[in-house]
């Protein structure tokens, strides 16, 4: 079966997969079709007319968005009876509600003024509304402004379409037609679950983010894009990290990456933005009962006397798997290897690997039976119940196998304790393709039950950031216990917990590379101050197994060295350098990984 056409695109020979729209094959050879409902992650509706194109000029306008390709097709998109069609959509667009762009806070950064610009709209062509509509700020990082909605309906196809939520709908009728979240509900009061997917694809001032719109951050044109991994969770999302003079505007899904698709969860796009701890910003020791301020050069020559005094057994290490693979690379070479103690313990510990076939997050898509056992991805992956529920909504079957609290219950087919794991095994074996989704909620013990299903593909769920790529390089367990003299906590921005505290002897002389304050600081006799998400580069590795890159978009706060050149430096003080470049050290992990 031919897999491609041929068709003409104002006068250009065109290629396209059969099945592609005019809009998309257009878009595959840089030829613009302007449009403001159609969003290429989202299905498309027809529903603005803003792209309109011309098949032959003895028949009607076509929205392109809509129109598929076929053999021969000659398709013009911009003449003077496409312009004048386009030109009467936005006049209405402008007569529909408030937009008044001086007065809008998405001024520069609105599709809709970007058209009304591009076809030379220089005043309204009829009266524009008076009646005032709502404004919604009853969330707290963005808001609805029903004033500037075009009603195209792309956030309520996303929250349908791509988180699966379906929290947003349309209410009433006519001129009065408004986005409803739930039954009318102000939005903070809603199911909405915080993403903020249906503000990256609004393409007007009617969702605002309240952080980048109000602190004056600027316009597009002004902002330099950098592409980055999250490091929020082990899924590893693709984000876009958006800056305008060395500070964070806001943080975008970024479409094109894998496993999100440009889907983030509040963990990633907001909760970075709002974090009000206190940033540690320049090395700190302690001096007569309290912490002083010094340089480098003190605070790693203290370190590295403290733990060049000491046996190999009296030396421990407790590091956050939120780390980037080359720390956790150092960790295990400095520590395990030059320094010998194996006394090295990790915060969030990988999951047990099985003797099974493992796979991809992209496979959620692609199974006719979902089997989560012992794991709570709405509040530790998001994005992976995202695409969970996704699933469930084009037809694939949940079992949930956990306590009843777990939030995927309410959407799942059937649901069994852990102690009936076995019973939902024989449910899934009877699947074409079943996918087993599984976290720590689970022993190893029960979850060796699984290994007897055949035709399943196992996704380990794991906790942290990066606890795949810690146990690839070594670090997956050795309790520090109370017989060290020394330890080194690598904690970087995880929160602290009590638990975390008392994996530290009380009496251990304790150094501590953190990024903000905690109790772990405040008992600390060395502080070392670390970059945080958006300062450092390096690498991950993701539940899948993917090494991701992250990126520095902005400079670290005040003398914050990443983490890995921290523990570089500090290698190099104790006579195990000299200290190498990242990309030297990034080799070096990725060879630890394989």
């Amino acid at each position: 079966m031919k897999q491609t056409v041929n068709l003409t695109i104002d006068g250009q020979a065109v290629e396209a997969k059969v099945g592609q729209t005019v809009l998309e094959a257009a878009a595959a050879v840089g030829i613009k079709i302007p449009a403001l409902c159609h969003h290429p992650a989202l299905k498309p509706i027809g529903a603005c007319r803003m792209c309109l194109i011309e098949i032959s000029r003895h028949q009607p306008l076509y929205p392109a968005c809509t129109y598929e390709v076929s053999e021969g097709l000659a398709v013009t998109t911009r003449n003077e009876r496409i312009d004048q069609a386009r030109r009467f959509v936005l006049d209405m667009l402008f007569s529909e509600r408030n937009h008044y762009c001086m007065y809008c806070e998405m001024s520069g950064n609105c599709e809709l003024q970007d058209l009304g610009y591009e076809y030379g709209l220089d005043h309204w062509a009829y009266p524009t509304y008076v009646e005032p509509f709502p404004v919604d700020a009853s969330r707290d990082t963005f808001l609805m402004d029903h004033n500037r909605c075009i009603l195209c309906r792309r956030c309520v196809r996303a929250c349908s379409e791509l988180v699966a939520n379906h929290t947003l709908g349309m209410r009433q009728r006519g001129a009065k037609t408004m986005v409803s979240a739930d039954l009318n509900l102000p939005f903070g009061d809603s199911s909405c679950v915080g993403c903020g997917t249906c503000l990256q694809v609004c393409p007007t001032g009617a969702l605002i983010d309240k952080r980048s719109a109000y602190l004056d951050m600027g316009h597009k044109v002004e902002m330099e894009r950098v592409k980055s991994t999250c490091s929020q969770c082990s899924v590893g999302c693709g984000i876009e990290i958006l800056t305008r003079g060395g500070n964070i505007v806001r943080v975008e899904g970024d479409w094109d990456a894998t496993p999100n698709g440009g889907v983030l969860c509040q963990k990633g796009r907001f909760d970075p933005l709002y974090d009000k701890r206190d940033r540690i910003t320049v090395p700190m020791i302690r001096k007569n009962g309290a912490l002083q301020a010094v340089d480098w050069e003190a605070a790693l020559g203290m370190a590295a006397r403290h733990l060049a005094q000491v046996p190999a057994s009296g030396v421990g290490v407790v590091s956050t798997s939120y780390a980037t693979n080359e720390a956790l690379y150092m960790i295990e070479s400095l520590f395990g290897q030059k320094l010998g103690t194996d006394k090295i313990e990790l915060l969030d510990a990988a999951l047990p690997r099985l003797p099974v076939r493992y796979g991809s997050l992209g496979q959620i898509a692609e199974s006719d039976l979902l089997l989560v056992v012992g794991a709570n991805p709405v509040e530790d992956q998001p994005v992976a119940s995202f695409l969970i529920k996704r699933a469930v909504d084009q037809g694939a079957r949940l079992i949930v196998v956990d306590g009843p609290d777990n939030p995927l219950i309410p959407f799942a087919h059937m649901n069994f304790e852990i102690a009936a794991l076995e019973d939902a095994a024989n449910v899934a074996a009877r699947a074409e393709s079943p996918l087993v989704l599984y976290a720590a909620g689970a022993a190893e013990g029960d979850l060796a039950k699984l290994q007897g299903l055949e035709r399943a593909t196992f996704v380990a769920l794991e906790p942290g950031g990066n606890a795949r790529g810690a146990a690839a390089l070594g670090l997956n367990g050795h309790h520090v216990g109370d017989e060290v003299e020394v330890v080194y906590v690598l904690l970087g921005e995880q929160p602290w917990t009590e638990a975390e505290t008392e994996k530290v002897a009380e009496n251990a002389f304790l150094i501590v590379q953190a990024s903000y304050d905690s109790p772990f600081t405040e008992r600390a006799d060395i502080v070392l101050p670390a970059a945080i998400w958006s300062e450092r580069p390096g690498t991950l590795t993701n539940l899948e197994g993917s090494l991701c890159e992250t990126k520095q978009a902005i400079a670290p706060a005040g003398e914050a060295k990443a983490d890995w050149e921290i523990l570089n430096l500090l290698a190099d003080k104790l006579g195990h350098g000299p200290a190498i470049s990242l990309a030297e050290l990034s080799a070096l992990a990725a060879q630890g990984l394989n």
